[in-house]
């Protein structure tokens, strides 16, 4: 590598690397993309292991409609993409209890309201609510140029659409269990499982203590543009990184990013492949890892930075069984989701809850003819590994594991008769396959507080120095990591 100046290097090939570096290649920036794995995606990537091809951790996304921004940019792009809308999108499975997610909304309310002394009223008093917060909140994620950085016409945009924001301001740092106890349906099970375990994959933490908007948008997400991407979600991650290189951008592969440091006019990025120097530099990590490639002591290191970081350690690691199992007969042709609980009365985590994705006959390439890859996730927590040494995490990893295979032959027993191969990933597995500090998911809980709403834009950690991400706003989901690139890449392009 040469001396060469870019106008920004990005570090991290996940959805919020991968968006700000099109959207500065679009707007003629020179820009180089840095990726350690060998495949672009992060925790939303498709990885091969063993001649068989997995989800690495993310499995259904939204923002795949032609009018949204993944869709938009399949078609202006010409993407080769294909989205295979599932119907349902998910089914929820307790020991008492089956729930279908319909891509008709309706189908889920009349399920609720069909339960034994299920509220009725309440429950469409409640869902009215929901739908008018997630219509005030959806469409900034639908107009990328309605979140910050703010323009003249975006400013008036939002001034006419200031009463739709009325219903948010009552339950802003107040949690989605006052809203349930408002409407009398705080012990309503089937509504409080579907809830908790809805929140706990979308804002990383229980509904009762999830921040109301947030979680009250995250309701609607299996109605947003979500859908299955045919082959993995690594077929759009690709396809994006290819987008890069067309439009100018140099992506480079296998080019770990071991240090930063301010130099005169901008950064020095020292990678594996040797020396970059760059006028920005975009970092697609977690606020961890940003703060290892800054090699500064913590009393030196920005105090948003520690801030964040350790809000990040409040948060999860990821426990994951991948599987190919042979497709039980009459099984569905397509892709499919199933969310699993075993005790709704316990805490969603730790193979009490498991999200488990199995591909499509469509999927090629990924299973042999008759068998289907299955990915099964679910949440530790990373303070409880954190207080542990080496071998006591290894037993509590391997006892999480075994409760998931419980969950899938109680909960799931068609898709186990026949299991051919299994893979096992503890967090520090997930972190070699994703990039992961830690193996980390999900990046902040939002669990309920005003302190979500400080910082409701791009995160300049040092001058000429982006974090985007999970961790930064407008938070999780792949669709929202992607959506902060992008303005990210506004902000760089105002500079």
């Amino acid at each position: 590598m040469t001396n060469t100046w870019y106008d920004a290097v990005v570090v991290g090939s996940g959805f919020g690397g991968l968006a700000a570096a099109l959207e500065l290649t679009r707007r003629g920036a020179r820009v180089a993309l840095c990726e350690t794995l060998n495949y672009p995606g992060g925790c939303a990537s498709t990885f091969r292991r063993h001649g068989y091809s997995f989800e690495a951790g993310a499995t259904l996304f939204s923002g795949l409609d032609s009018e949204q921004l993944f869709g938009r940019w399949v078609r202006e792009y010409g993407l080769d993409v294909t989205v295979d809308w599932l119907d349902p999108l998910v089914e929820l499975r307790t020991p008492g209890m089956h729930l279908g997610v319909y891509r008709d909304r309706e189908r889920l309310h009349e399920q609720l309201r069909a339960f034994p002394g299920a509220p009725a009223d309440a429950l469409r008093d409640f869902f009215r609510l929901q739908h008018q917060v997630a219509q005030a909140l959806w469409p900034l994620f639908d107009d990328p140029t309605l979140l910050p950085p703010l323009d003249v016409r975006a400013l008036l945009r939002h001034a006419s659409r200031a009463l739709s924001y009325t219903p948010l301001l009552r339950w802003m740092g107040r949690p989605l269990g006052a809203v349930l106890e408002r409407f009398g349906l705080l012990r309503f099970t089937p509504l409080r499982t579907y809830l908790d375990a809805l929140c706990q994959i979308t804002v990383q933490c229980g509904a009762t203590e999830a921040e109301a908007p947030f979680a009250m948008a995250a309701m609607d997400y299996y109605w947003r543009g979500t859908g299955h991407v045919r082959g993995g979600i690594g077929r759009l991650a690709s396809a994006l990184a290819g987008a890069v290189a067309s439009g100018g951008g140099e992506v480079l592969f296998a080019n770990r990013v071991k240090s930063l440091e301010r130099v005169p006019g901008g950064w020095r990025v020292s990678a594996r492949r040797g020396e970059l120097f760059a006028r920005h530099v975009v970092a697609n990590v977690l606020p961890q890892g940003l703060a290892r490639m800054l090699e500064l002591p913590p009393e030196r290191q920005p105090a948003s930075l520690r801030e964040l970081a350790g809000r990040v350690g409040e948060g999860w690691g990821a426990v994951m069984l991948y599987l190919v199992v042979r497709a039980p007969a009459g099984a569905s042709s397509s892709a499919h989701h199933l969310e699993l609980v075993l005790d709704e009365q316990a805490p969603f985590i730790e193979g009490n809850h498991l999200f488990a994705s199995f591909s499509g006959e469509a999927d090629t390439g990924r299973a042999p003819p008759g068998h289907r890859t299955l990915t099964v996730s679910t949440h530790v927590a990373l303070r409880t590994l954190a207080g542990k040494n080496e071998a006591e995490r290894a037993r509590h990893i391997a006892t999480i594991q075994e409760r998931m295979r419980l969950g899938l032959a109680r909960l799931a027993p068609e898709w186990l008769e026949n299991v051919h191969h299994e893979l096992t990933a503890s967090p520090r597995t997930f972190e070699r396959f994703t990039g992961r500090e830690a193996g980390a998911v999900g990046g902040v809980p939002r669990r309920a507080g005003l302190h979500h709403y400080r910082t409701l834009g791009p995160r300049e950690v040092m001058q000429g120095l982006w974090l985007v991400g999970d961790s930064v706003f407008p938070g999780q989901s792949t669709l929202a990591t992607a959506l902060g690139g992008v303005r990210t890449a506004a902000c760089i392009a105002r500079g």
